[in-house]
């Protein structure tokens, strides 16, 4: 779905923005992709999907660093 008309981003690219580390907050979307800068009627949906992406790569990253964990019992 398209997040910034006059910039041409949809949600794809902020999540990828998020997952690579280019992006953390509005200002880093704004300076890096321009969202929000014009305009600005899509500032309130450019925040929530800042938000689900930024949930989901600390949800990813507390998975990662989980060590598995086996018991022996011999």
């Amino acid at each position: 779905m398209y997040v910034c008309l006059c910039k041409g981003i949809n949600d794809k690219v902020i999540h990828q923005a998020v997952v690579s580390g280019e992006v953390n907050s509005m200002r880093d979307l704004r300076q890096q992709y321009g969202v929000a800068s014009q305009c600005g009627c899509c500032k309130n949906c450019a925040k929530d999907v800042l938000h689900e992406a930024l949930e989901q790569r600390s949800t990813q990253a507390g998975k990662e660093t989980q060590l598995p964990v086996s018991v022996c019992y011999t």
